[in-house]
């Protein structure tokens, strides 16, 4: 097995790496790759087995299954309103420091996780590991397209998605082994030699990149978490208790959201990346994944539901109707990264939506009665779909950025992820609210369309972009990938 790179010196570090490298050599390439993929899995991993743990964690705290959401929520909420201002930070300090930072953070509050007695306690904790994971998740696209060689950039990207579909995948079973065994804590104390080990290997083999010597804009940092704090919880207030809990809430966040957008539009590297929204292909590659994922979302909240109490399903036989579709996204994920380096994401992304919109429609057929296989393949078909989306997309957004701007594009990128995420959620809570033998077929049915809806926008962006050229091919270094 190769050894990890030397240390850099003082000097290596004052030389940042060019404007546009073309990636990282080998075996330089594999260690930071790996590093990329442990902090990725540790910050996805916490997102989910959190929430298998809750009724176990809410009950040796004496906390009520309401408060305990926030154990979830601090979490999420930490990570929504910090990925694009450490994006920009990054832009600014270099994506390296940022990274570790990121995971030094995460270590710390996985730690503070562990020893917490009290609800408060762990809420604190858990809101310190979500400003950790917005470092490692807001950079590690910029990091991973300084780490690929271009030709290579789409399979890279592909892999990134691989790791964390198995990581969402295997969240609840690693819950369910762990507390099998050991106390809750442990979920959480688990990440302490691990994240020291990512330290180490990011510390020595992430590609150094060269900072701008722009100030970071604090204020806009503080509009930008009011406008995304109180924009996600009075919708998730909408959602669950009606207009009046949750609208004081949405009015604060579309006002600090009216400020912050006077106040970025004219700067000429904004914290909300107006100046890459500009971008044809980056604005329409933004906008087609936040309604792809919001597709996504409405049927993941929406099929566990319809599984127990419309199919008679088990709660176990529901986690494994639920897996296929990850099983599916990790499949496709790699095979159209490698692709994306050849053929145009437009193609690629609306043909994997289009099927996803199938696969939705599909699933919204099901009835009372269906066996276990007919709603295995449906669900396996709508992973495919995905997946083969979304590594094309990503690579679409990433490489239409100017290379300074790779913060700022993996930083949307992440943010538009989570925007789709929690539209899709609070929407499918609406159809809920709203009653009805139908909501949860109504929500796929929903979902199918907007993913048909997305396949457009995707297939739009055919007449603005050029075919990718892929260059000669080194058999010696592909082995890096």
């Amino acid at each position: 097995m190769p050894q990890p790179p030397a240390a850099p010196t003082a000097d290596t570090d004052a030389q940042p790496a060019p404007a546009t490298p073309d990636g990282l050599p080998t075996p330089r390439r594999y260690w930071s790759v790996a590093a990329i993929w442990l902090g990725m899995t540790m910050s996805v991993l916490d997102g989910a087995i959190a929430n298998v743990a809750l009724p176990t964690i809410a009950g040796e705290l004496d906390a009520s299954a309401a408060s305990s959401i926030w154990i979830v929520n601090a979490y999420q909420l930490a990570i929504t309103v910090t990925l694009l201002p450490l994006a920009a930070l990054g832009d600014r300090l270099g994506y390296r420091r940022v990274y570790v930072a990121g995971l030094a953070v995460f270590t710390l509050g996985s730690l503070g996780c562990a020893l917490s007695h009290t609800l408060a306690e762990l809420t604190a904790a858990r809101v310190l590991q979500g400003l950790g994971a917005g470092g490692i998740m807001s950079i590690s696209s910029a990091l991973v397209r300084f780490t690929y060689p271009k030709r290579l950039l789409g399979r890279g990207i592909g892999l990134n998605a691989l790791v964390i579909s198995v990581s969402a995948a295997i969240g609840p079973t690693v819950a369910a082994a762990i507390l099998a065994r050991a106390s809750w804590e442990w979920l959480f104390a688990i990440n302490v030699p691990i994240g020291v080990l990512a330290i180490a290997m990011a510390s020595r083999a992430l590609p150094v990149t060269e900072g701008s010597p722009r100030r970071f804009d604090w204020v806009s940092a503080l509009l930008n978490a009011l406008t995304f704090g109180f924009l996600i919880t009075g919708a998730e207030s909408v959602a669950r208790e009606g207009l009046a809990a949750g609208l004081w809430k949405l009015g604060v966040g579309a006002a600090a959201g009216v400020v912050l957008v006077r106040r970025e539009l004219s700067r000429e590297a904004p914290l909300v990346p107006f100046d890459l929204l500009r971008i044809p292909i980056f604005g329409l590659s933004i906008a087609t994944s936040i309604v792809s994922f919001a597709a996504q979302m409405m049927a993941f909240v929406g099929l566990p539901f319809y599984f127990q109490t419309v199919l008679g399903k088990s709660a176990v036989a529901t986690g494994l109707l639920m897996t296929p579709w990850p099983v599916a996204v990790g499949v496709a994920a790699p095979i159209a990264g490698r692709l994306a380096d050849r053929y145009r994401a437009g193609a690629l992304g609306g043909a994997g939506l289009a099927v996803l919109a199938v696969g939705l429609f599909a699933l919204s057929l099901v009835r009372p009665g269906a066996s276990d296989l007919d709603i295995a393949w449906r669900m396996a078909l709508c992973g495919l779909g995905f997946g083969f989306f979304q590594s094309p997309n990503n690579r679409a957004m990433l490489t239409s950025a100017p290379m300074h701007r790779s913060g700022a594009a993996g930083g949307a990128l992440a943010t538009a992820r989570l925007l789709g995420q929690t539209v899709g959620a609070v929407t499918t809570a609406v159809f809920f609210h709203m009653g009805g033998a139908h909501a949860a077929t109504t929500a796929l049915a929903t979902a199918s369309v907007l993913a048909l809806l997305a396949a457009l926008v995707s297939l739009s962006r055919l007449k603005l972009a050029p075919r990718p050229r892929p260059e000669p091919l080194d058999r010696g270094a592909d082995v890096a990938a």
